[in-house]
């Protein structure tokens, strides 16, 4: 596997690292990988590194983002509404004029936080003209959600993580309407774009009904959007690539690169 990180901004944080198979033929189907963690400062893109190696292997090329997060650290901080947002659009348009890789077939994959982001990214294009990551260099040609945040109102409601949504966002709905409004994937359908969501009925952290409720409007609205329910599974098997829940990740990615 070859590695490279490339930054999108000065910012410590503002880099991904894209992994390539030693061998294979150009241009190569690309998954970008975003991690969760309620995105606090706490959690990190290494998260994301075994994960990236079973891709790469695979056949595909995998990009690992790091991004701004909540808190104050100079090396992991600065991040909300809109900077996150603003994170992983440059990270995905970093992308752009890369010879070496298939940007017809590029689909983000993200966990728990991760999961908002990566639907977030998918519906760009559908952003108004001026908002936070409008008009993408990069579109995504699918998504993956597992076990996400993908209706940060209801989330806001019911205090996911203490209040987490409201610390990414800047406060309640009712005071950043728009944040809500631009930045929550379930107001932002339809995405146009297939999408698969996995969640665990024993999830701990993100309650299984966001993605119920998500995947039952997406489908209302006329996009592909396909639910899987892992009968067992909680919050963190998805980041074990020894896991029957990874293996189904990684199926569903994969076929959705075609």
């Amino acid at each position: 596997m070859h590695t490279t990180r490339i930054p999108y901004g000065d910012h410590p944080s503002q880099w991904i690292d894209l992994s390539t198979p030693e061998s294979a033929t150009a241009p190569l189907p690309v998954v970008i990988f975003i991690h969760g963690g309620y995105w606090r400062q706490l959690h990190g893109a290494d998260q994301g590194e075994p994960l990236i190696k079973d891709l790469v292997a695979n056949g595909v090329a995998a990009v690992n983002v790091e991004y701004r997060r909540v808190g104050k650290s100079p090396v992991s901080g600065g991040g909300g509404w809109p900077a996150t947002f603003l994170d992983i659009a440059a990270a995905i348009d970093s992308l752009a004029g890369r010879d070496e890789l298939d940007l017809g077939r590029v689909v983000a994959v993200g966990h728990s936080a991760g999961g908002q982001l990566a639907v977030w990214a998918a519906a760009r294009p559908g952003l108004p003209a001026g908002a936070p990551g409008a008009d993408p260099l990069v579109r995504l040609s699918g998504y993956v959600s597992l076990g996400g945040v993908l209706d940060l109102i209801t989330g806001a409601r019911d205090r996911l993580d203490n209040g987490a949504i409201q610390s990414f966002l800047g406060g309640e709905p009712n005071k950043q309407p728009e944040a809500y409004e631009l930045g929550s994937p379930i107001n932002r359908l339809p995405i146009g774009v297939p999408g698969v969501c996995l969640h665990g009925t024993k999830d701990d952290r993100v309650p299984y009904e966001q993605t119920q409720t998500f995947v039952a409007a997406a489908t209302r609205a006329g996009d592909e959007c396909r639910s899987f329910t892992l009968t067992g599974a909680g919050h963190f098997e998805y980041l074990d690539v020894t896991s029957s829940v990874w293996a189904a990740t990684r199926s569903v990615t994969l076929s959705l690169l075609g």
